[in-house]
């Protein structure tokens, strides 16, 4: 999926609640904290890490590129 960017970046679990991959903002930072998410291909830990165009989130099941 693609998520358009209103900003110049978007928290981590902002952007996993957002396009649908988790329904609550909890889950997607226990999600990213289990080491489940993966930003441009490294594991991503930083809940909040800031993710800016042109980056690609990635987990078991989803694919998101930031434009």
């Amino acid at each position: 999926m693609d998520f358009e960017l209103q900003s110049d970046y978007i928290p981590l679990c902002d952007l996993l609640k957002y396009c649908g991959v988790t329904e609550t903002g909890g889950m997607a930072k226990m999600l990213v904290a289990e080491g489940m998410v993966r930003v441009d291909g490294e594991v991503e830990l930083r809940k909040t890490c800031k993710i800016r165009s042109g980056q690609v989130v990635t987990g078991e099941g989803f694919v998101i590129r930031v434009r």
